[in-house]
């Protein structure tokens, strides 16, 4: 209880709370074309690689803006940044309510909702900068939380589509809540004084000489790539796969969300409490085991409680790989935070393309979940190899931060590549 009591007491709530509602109602566009996909693809005939690619380029786009958007919260604050999103954010919206209409325009549009993706790298450095090393952990995973928007998506944009007959419409109402977000992010909302300097872009170069930030970059676009990959294409996969409509596939896909989306706190805290290497190797184990039994391809009841206890997996893994981030990082939070988020994206951008064409070409999803799940065998075996690094000189065993951990203040501790 006292430990509670410490932790709200320890930093802005009215942040925190800011950063949280940003990135949901954020997130909860990101991903709009995730289950309007199936809806879509009716319009444009899209085969499997077309509608991959469709739920797949919202995701590229939010990697490359996020690094945009990193810079611009090193140099003008994650506040300012944040209300710069949200209102960039409501281009792509009217496109796609008023003037969509050909496959090439939906393109540009997915890769437009990229800006809403980019929320992370103002979202999570305005929470993280409130807070002591101690409570990072659980502070990033409340704010990291805000990927549950996804359910929003999944459970109301085809409903919305059906009911109204027409997708634009989806768009529209969409930018309902985007605009009180903004205003309730305008109130609430404050810069920590606790903030770093801003970044020049030697930084970024000094930065990306680090093998850490490689590594934060290969174990988070497996976690936060692997959940919102996930999260775009499973009602295509539902689908397809099993034949539900639109509105059915979407709900089988809020289920599997839900796990992911409430269990990134969790992660955050249990890697508090037990240490990051060990959360960290114990998830990407069970995710390989859980995705080589979903390549299977298991009667649709089966399929969906693994799909749901991989994507808690994935989620509570997001919360744990930062836990460690800000700990090595601690004054280049928003600078490798805008890196390591568009890594995750990158991730969410392939894990659909591997799915779709895996699909498109073998005629079956199985081959797609193999590859992911030696992807996630190949996470275990780097935490293998470098944990004993990490102990020696910023953590302590088992990955719990030192309490005078070396890369708590910036320094270069990790060797250069």
């Amino acid at each position: 209880m006292n430990a509670g009591k410490s932790f709200w007491r320890s930093g802005h709530i009215g942040s925190l709370f800011s950063a949280f509602l940003y990135f949901d109602m954020s997130f909860m566009v990101w991903v709009l074309l995730g289950p309007l996909a199936v809806i879509i693809a009716g319009d444009f005939q899209l085969d499997a690689s077309q509608k991959a690619t469709l739920v797949a380029l919202p995701t590229l786009g939010g990697s490359i803006l996020r690094l945009v958007l990193g810079y611009l919260t090193d140099k003008i604050g994650p506040k300012l940044t944040a209300q710069i999103g949200m209102v960039l954010t409501l281009v792509p919206l009217v496109w796609g309510w008023q003037f969509a209409d050909s496959r090439e325009e939906m393109y540009m549009i997915a890769l437009l909702l990229g800006i809403a993706g980019a929320s992370f790298a103002a979202a999570l450095p305005l929470a993280s900068s409130w807070y002591p090393p101690q409570y990072q952990g659980l502070a990033l995973g409340i704010a990291g939380a805000g990927n549950s928007g996804t359910i929003f998506s999944t459970l109301f944009a085809n409903r919305i589509a059906q009911h109204y007959g027409d997708w634009h419409v989806v768009f529209g109402l969409a930018m309902i809540p985007i605009a009180v977000t903004w205003i309730v992010f305008t109130l609430l909302a404050r810069n920590s004084p606790n903030r770093p300097a801003p970044k020049r872009w030697s930084d970024y170069a000094r930065v990306l000489k680090l093998r850490d930030c490689w590594l934060f970059c290969a174990l988070y676009g497996v976690t936060f790539g692997g959940f919102v990959g996930m999260s775009t294409y499973l009602t295509i996969f539902f689908n397809t796969q099993y034949g539900l409509s639109a509105v059915r596939a979407a709900d089988f896909t809020t289920l599997c969300v839900i796990g992911g989306s409430f269990f990134r706190p969790i992660g955050g805290w249990l890697a508090d409490k037990l240490g990051g290497i060990r959360m960290l190797m114990g998830l990407y184990g069970l995710i390989a085991i859980l995705m080589a039994c979903i390549s299977t391809l298991p009667g649709i009841s089966l399929v969906t409680g693994l799909l749901f206890v991989a994507m808690m997996c994935l989620g509570m893994g997001n919360g744990s790989v930062f836990q460690l981030v800000p700990q090595r990082f601690r004054n280049e939070i928003g600078l490798v935070t805008g890196i390591v988020g568009a890594a995750g994206g990158l991730g969410g951008y392939f894990l659909p393309k591997v799915l779709g064409n895996m699909k498109f070409y073998t005629g079956s999803f199985t081959p797609g979940f193999l590859i992911l799940s030696g992807v996630a065998l190949v996470c275990v075996v780097l935490l293998f190899v470098v944990q004993g690094q990490w102990k020696r000189t910023w953590i302590g065993d088992g990955g719990k931060v030192k309490a005078s951990a070396p890369g708590s203040d910036g320094a270069p501790v990790a060797e250069a590549i």
